[in-house]
């Protein structure tokens, strides 16, 4: 029975996440840290947070596993710079404070095309979120590199939309890693990797998860 600290809660891949957590009976509590409160559950420890702040020392960063789902758009954040400090320093952040508790599994969500080198601002800080993370040495690191998430959202993204329905017509004869990733089966590889903790650094690909 393990204890699983889940970032980005609220999000959604990390909703699906959390209910798949608070269900698992491998699972002995989950914690989820949020901005504002979540709906109560006998397994649920909820500290409201700010991120821009985050306590080194709170007893809740007690667990065994962490899965990580925080994730922006650069729009959506305002600039690089934000965009950068959520996806990047905020997991860093997590990781590192787990790690000093003694987390020993983490899971990443990352992106298709991840890549410390790239040009593009969005691969690049995936990219180097994975390294960043990488070299705090959890003894089980696991990163999670979807396409484009199929889901249902809680806020409207008009490219995301039109992208979502294109691939969902033309999935049948794409490659499978250019195919939907549900937000579902993200979530699914997460709990798994987290639960089973399996030594060593894994990469979950787009193909594996269409």
């Amino acid at each position: 029975m393990s204890t699983i600290l889940i970032a980005g809660a609220t999000g959604l891949v990390g909703r699906i996440t959390l209910s798949l957590a608070l269900h698992d009976p491998r699972v002995a509590q989950v914690i989820a840290p949020t901005r504002s409160a979540l709906a109560p559950h006998s397994k649920l420890v909820n500290p409201i947070v700010d991120y821009e702040a985050l306590p080194a020392d709170a007893d809740w960063w007690r667990c065994d596993m962490v899965i990580c789902a925080l994730g922006t758009t650069r729009a959506k954040a305002g600039s690089a710079e934000a965009f950068h400090r959520i996806d990047h320093d905020y997991p860093l952040m997590i990781a590192t404070h787990a790690r000093a508790h003694g987390a020993r599994a983490f899971a990443l969500v990352s992106a298709i095309g991840a890549d410390a080198g790239s040009r593009l601002l969005y691969n690049r800080t995936k990219g180097e979120v994975e390294a960043s993370i990488g070299a705090l040495d959890y003894p089980s690191y696991t990163v999670v590199r979807p396409g484009l998430i199929g889901g249902q959202r809680q806020e409207f993204r008009a490219m995301e939309r039109l992208s979502d329905a294109v691939l969902t017509l033309l999935g049948p004869v794409l490659p499978r890693a250019w195919r939907i990733s549900p937000a579902e089966n993200i979530a699914s590889a997460l709990i798994e990797a987290a639960v089973t903790a399996a030594p060593g650094r894994h990469i979950v690909s787009a193909a594996a998860l269409a």
